[in-house]
This record gives structure tokens, C-alpha cells and sequence, in this order.
């Protein structure tokens, strides 16, 4: 486990660990790094476990799976007074949950919300993983239109959002920007934003997430987008929002809110692919005019001049060594 302050981080993996030590293992995992539960063993398979819980200031993100076993959150352990909420995003496999007298069956890509204050079996029926989030009941009372009529029912993959949300979700722990104090309260804002709006967030809220939380997100995904193709000549904020099923004047407006505008950011990307190649020796015999075009520039002069902008020296200086 590592931490400081408002983050930490808990990994278990019962790879190369002995069958008896297993169940205690996973136990002191939720324990610590999710919420009190027992661990039962099943008969079906034999229990393996590989999870990571990401702590943050009102929101816990957990990755990952189990097979071979039960997780329960008993009437015992109910009385913790742990009141939180945990959105639950079955990613691949099948899982059952089971609580409020309902047995759901999650498919690929189904959800549902759950609460720590019911008594809740959680059981894989096929090896797979999940997403789960899990929040204070009083961060996401006020968001929602009707809290406890979201819990235990089964929310499916085509729900508004729900595809967003993961995307971020998982964004955020492949891209280490959790651990980024700076971003950290900012992604920790966008996710409530995401997860109220799957959950049927209250007008205000519906505004504010469109607002912030899925604008964040759709931008995320969108600059991802730009930096993998940014080599495209014809990359347009026309052809970019055809991709994503937006407005030109919608991904426009979502730039703007970042401080940038769409040509700039991918003027950029382009550049700093440019700069990259110039420096690497498996580039050394290729004209800087054939960098420019590779990279999705279709004039030398307007490459030439960027460039000198952006670095402060020419595309030959940079590949002489003489800048950097």
C-alpha cells in the first residue's frame, strides 16, 4: 500500500500466493481498502483475486476481479456505520448481486449501485473484473433525483453516461493523473458529476454535469483521439466532431473552456511528434520536409514557422543537437 494524504493507493494479487492464505488476504483487502465484507471460498473454481483501490477524498475507485469466491457484506457488519454508495461496473464476465430480497445478474457492461447499510452478496460467476465507485451518501443524496429507488437495480450498458464514466474512470488510473495533487479534486468533482448523471441526477445537477463532469470527459477522450491520429492531414474539428457525434461548434466551445482552441491543441501534438522524430537516431536519414508531412503538416513554411514558435529554434537545430 502507498498514500499520502487525500490519496493512497492498495493492490492485492493472490498470484504465487498459497490457497490458505488467499481468503485472509482478500478479507484484510476490503477490510483496509473497500469496506468490511467477508470472503467465502465456492466450490466451482479455484479463488483467485487481482484488485487495486484507489483512496480519495469522497470517492474510492476499485479495478479489477475475483473468481472462486463470495463477497459478503453481513447484517453484522452493516452496523459500521459505513452509509456509502458503490456503483458497480461489470466490465466482462458475469456477477451476481444479491441484497433487498433482489438477485441481480450482470452482464458485460450492466451496473448497479449498491448500499453498504444492506446486507450484500457479491459472487463471479465467470472470470472477468469490474469498475467500482464508491461514495459517502451525502455527497450523492443531493444529486440525485431519488437515491434509493437507484440502489439494487440494474442500470444497462447503454444507459446515458454509464460508457463515459468508465472511459474517464479508467483514463485517470492508466494515465497516473490521480496522483497528480492538482488534478486530483478536479477528477474527483468530475466523477461525482459522471456518476449523478447515470444515476438520474436532479435538474440543477443534469445542467452542472453537462457543464463540467461529461464536458471534462468527452474533452479527455476527444484529446486522446487528436494525439493518436494527430499525423492525419485531413484531422478537422469538422471530421473530429463527425467522430464523436457532436457539433463543430460544441467541441469548439469545450476547447475553449480549457483555455485552448482545437487548432492550437493539435498544432501542438503535431509539433511535439516532430520534435520527437527529429531527435531519434532511427529518423536521422529523413528530410525535415518529409517530418512535417509525416506528422500532418502540408506546408514546409507554416511547419518552419510554428516550429521556431513553439521551440525557439529551427527543425535542423533541434536534429544538430545544437537546440534542444
Amino acid at each position: 500500500m502507498s498514500g499520502k494524504g487525500e490519496f493512497s493507493i492498495l493492490n492485492v494479487s493472490t498470484d504465487h500466493i498459497p490457497e490458505d492464505e488467499r481468503v485472509p488476504l482478500l478479507r484484510e483487502f476490503y477490510c483496509r481498502g473497500v469496506l468490511k465484507a467477508e470472503v467465502e471460498p465456492t466450490d466451482e473454481k479455484p479463488f483467485a483475486a487481482s484488485l487495486t483501490s484507489h483512496g480519495l477524498q469522497d470517492i474510492q475507485l476499485v479495478i479489477g476481479g475475483l473468481v472462486g469466491a463470495r463477497v459478503i457484506r453481513t447484517k453484522q457488519l452493516v452496523v459500521d456505520g459505513n452509509d456509502s454508495l458503490g456503483l458497480m461496473i461489470n466490465r466482462s464476465g458475469i456477477v451476481e448481486v444479491s441484497a433487498r430480497g433482489r438477485d441481480l445478474r450482470l452482464h458485460p457492461g450492466d451496473a448497479v449501485l449498491t448500499s453498504a447499510e444492506d446486507a450484500t452478496i457479491y459472487e463471479r460467476l465467470s472470470l472477468g473484473n469490474c469498475l467500482s465507485l464508491r461514495v459517502p451518501r451525502r455527497v450523492l443524496a443531493p444529486m440525485i433525483v431519488d437515491i434509493d429507488d437507484a440502489v439494487m437495480r440494474i442500470i444497462p450498458e447503454r444507459a446515458a453516461g454509464l460508457r463515459l464514466l468508465v472511459d474517464y474512470a479508467t483514463s485517470l488510473v492508466r494515465e497516473h493523473a490521480l496522483a497528480v495533487p492538482a488534478l486530483r479534486q478536479l477528477a474527483v468533482a468530475h466523477l461525482h458529476d459522471l456518476i449523478a448523471r447515470v444515476l438520474g441526477a436532479t435538474d440543477e445537477v443534469h445542467e452542472l454535469a453537462g457543464r463540467r463532469g461529461v464536458g471534462a470527459a468527452r474533452l479527455r477522450k476527444v484529446k486522446s483521439f487528436i494525439v493518436n491520429n494527430c499525423w492525419q492531414q485531413d484531422l478537422s474539428v469538422t471530421t473530429v466532431a463527425q467522430e464523436f457525434g457532436v457539433t463543430t461548434r460544441y467541441l469548439q466551445r469545450l476547447f475553449e473552456a480549457d483555455g485552448k482552441t482545437f487548432s492550437s491543441f493539435l498544432t501542438g501534438q503535431r509539433l511535439k511528434r516532430a520534435h520527437r522524430m527529429l531527435r531519434e537516431p532511427d529518423f536521422a536519414g529523413r528530410p525535415v520536409s518529409s517530418i512535417a508531412y509525416d506528422v500532418g503538416f502540408g506546408d514546409l513554411s507554416y511547419f518552419n514557422r510554428c516550429f521556431r514558435r513553439a521551440y525557439g529554434a529551427t527543425p535542423s537545430g533541434v536534429r544538430s543537437g545544437e537546440a534542444l
